[in-house]
């Protein structure tokens, strides 16, 4: 159900701060910020939104306590939620920011240099604050009206997602390969309005950036154990 989106996640930046804080068995805050996928619009109760059954994943997978804020609006564009994210970032700490984001921008028109530009704004901000972050990109949907623009925007995210050396999980890709396998497939993932991601849709979600994460705590370790094999052998000299 994931395997295309771990193959998408390989080469992108590890998390060695938050996997450091993993390691000495302290609680994980996450801030979870985008517009109505992440709000939950299309799921049945806030329980079932995305935010909501990453962090019971999480907490299940890494055995500690783990909290996911939710800060999701529907219909927002990135220049309302890069107001939003800098405002969260100066307020609170967090280990993570997952931020959803380019979906609106893409179907309402927003200039594609722009959203560029504020991409990269949103993610100097993030970096300013000391927090690690991961981006999540566009949904896919069947009724996609200007798919050469559409995926355009996917491609911004993530370009700039390897430019700036951030993680991007592909949501794209998760369910274009849903809808390759079989469209009623994704049709079962997808709310009433076939737009939003239903409860089915959001749990799978929600597993695969679990398992994702995990992907990126794991590399994030190996990549330490140099570091920490060399100081040793400084030490033992």
């Amino acid at each position: 159900m994931c395997s295309g989106v771990a193959a998408r996640l390989k080469g992108q930046s590890a998390i060695p701060a938050l996997a450091g804080k993993l390691s000495r068995h302290q609680p994980i805050r996450i801030l979870a910020i985008g517009s109505s996928s992440t709000e939950g619009i299309g799921a049945s109760s806030p329980d079932y939104t995305y935010p909501a059954q990453l962090e019971d994943d999480l907490a299940a997978l890494w055995k500690e306590p783990v909290t996911v804020v939710n800060s999701g609006k529907g219909g927002e564009t990135v220049i309302q939620t890069i107001e939003r994210l800098e405002a969260a970032l100066k307020a609170d700490r967090y280990d993570l920011v997952i931020w959803q984001v380019g979906t609106n921008d893409a179907i309402k028109g927003v200039d594609e240099e722009s959203f560029r530009a504020l991409l990269d704004r949103g993610i100097s901000a993030v970096r300013q604050a000391g927090t690690e972050m991961v981006l999540l990109d566009q949904q896919y949907f069947p009724s996609i009206k200007d798919l050469a623009r559409y995926e355009r925007f996917v491609n911004a995210v993530s370009v700039t997602g390897l430019e700036r050396k951030v993680g991007v999980f592909s949501r794209y890709a998760l369910m274009k390969e849903w809808n390759s396998r079989s469209p009623e497939e994704l049709r079962s993932m997808l709310s009433a309005d076939g737009f939003h991601m239903g409860d089915k849709g959001y749990d799978h979600l929600a597993g695969c950036m679990a398992g994702a994460l995990q992907a990126m705590v794991e590399q994030s370790v190996a990549e330490a154990k140099p570091t920490v094999t060399a100081a040793a052998s400084v030490r033992d000299r």
